[in-house]
C-alpha cells in the first residue's frame, strides 16, 4: 500500500515476501519503519505485537494505514499499480544483487578457461542448436509463469472480494451491538466478547454462552423476587 502511494519509495528488493520466521518479519518491518521515517510518516510500528500474528493488532494497525493511504490519494486507488509485477522486480534485484560476486568469479575462471585454450575445441554448430533450444526453453516457461501469474491474481481477487463481504458484514453487526439501545442488552454484550477476542486460538463462544445463561439466570431469579414481592 505503501509503494502503490508513494511509487519508488519502498527498496522492495530489501523485502522478504516469503517470510516466515519471527526474525525475518522483524527485518521487514524495519524496512517499512524506515520507509515511514523518510516519508516523515508520525507512525511507531509496533513490531512486537505485529509478528505474533494475533488478528486484532494487525486488523487495528492495517485500518490505520488504509486510513492513511486515502488521506494522501483520496481513495483513489492506481489502477496501473501491478504488485506482483513489483514483487517479482523487488526478488529479481535481490537476486541480483546477491549474486553479482559469483557471477564476477565465474566470468573470471571463463576468461582464465578461454585464454588457456580449453574452449578451442567447442564445436560452433552445437553451439548455435543449444542457444536455439534453450531460447524455445525459456519462451515456453515464461508463458507457463505469465498464465500462473494470471491465475494467482484471479485467485487474489475472488479472496479480496470475499473477504471485504464478509469483514462489512462483521462491521455491520459491530456497529449495531454499539448502538445506545441494545448495547447493555446480553445478546449484544455476548456478541461483542466474541468479536473482541484478542486470540484467534481460543473461542469466545463459551464465554459468551456462559454469559446469557447467567443474565437469563439472573433475569429470572429478579422476575420471582418481584412476584413475590407483589
Amino acid at each position: 500500500m505503501i509503494d502503490m502511494t508513494y511509487p519508488g519509495a519502498v527498496p522492495m528488493h530489501k523485502v522478504n515476501f516469503d517470510a516466515k520466521s519471527e526474525y525475518d518479519m522483524i527485518q521487514n518491518y524495519k524496512v517499512l519503519q524506515e520507509v515511514f521515517n523518510k516519508l516523515k510518516i508520525d507512525k511507531h510500528i509496533e513490531v512486537n505485537r505485529l509478528v505474533k500474528g494475533r488478528p486484532l493488532d494487525n486488523l487495528e494497525f492495517l485500518q490505520w494505514l488504509k486510513r492513511y493511504c486515502d488521506s494522501v490519494n483520496g481513495g483513489i486507488m492506481n489502477e496501473n499499480y501491478d504488485p506482483v509485477e513489483r514483487r517479482l522486480k523487488g526478488g529479481k534485484e535481490r537476486n541480483l544483487k546477491g549474486s553479482l560476486k559469483s557471477s564476477k568469479s565465474l566470468q573470471a575462471n571463463n576468461l582464465h578457461n578461454l585464454a588457456s585454450g580449453d574452449a578451442a575445441g567447442i564445436n560452433k554448430n552445437t553451439v548455435s542448436k543449444q542457444g536455439k533450444t534453450g531460447v524455445a526453453a525459456a519462451s515456453s516457461e515464461v508463458r507457463a509463469l505469465s498464465k500462473e501469474i494470471t491465475d494467482l491474481k484471479l485467485s487474489v481477487d475472488l479472496l479480496e472480494k470475499e473477504r471485504d463481504f464478509y469483514f462489512a458484514k462483521l462491521r455491520d453487526i459491530e456497529i449495531l451491538c454499539q448502538s445506545t439501545k441494545v448495547e447493555n442488552h446480553p445478546m449484544a454484550v455476548a456478541i461483542k466478547k466474541i468479536l473482541y477476542a484478542a486470540d484467534a486460538k481460543e473461542s469466545a463462544l463459551d464465554e459468551a454462552q456462559e454469559f446469557i445463561s447467567q443474565s437469563v439466570d439472573n433475569g429470572e431469579t429478579e422476575e420471582a423476587n418481584e412476584e413475590e414481592t407483589d
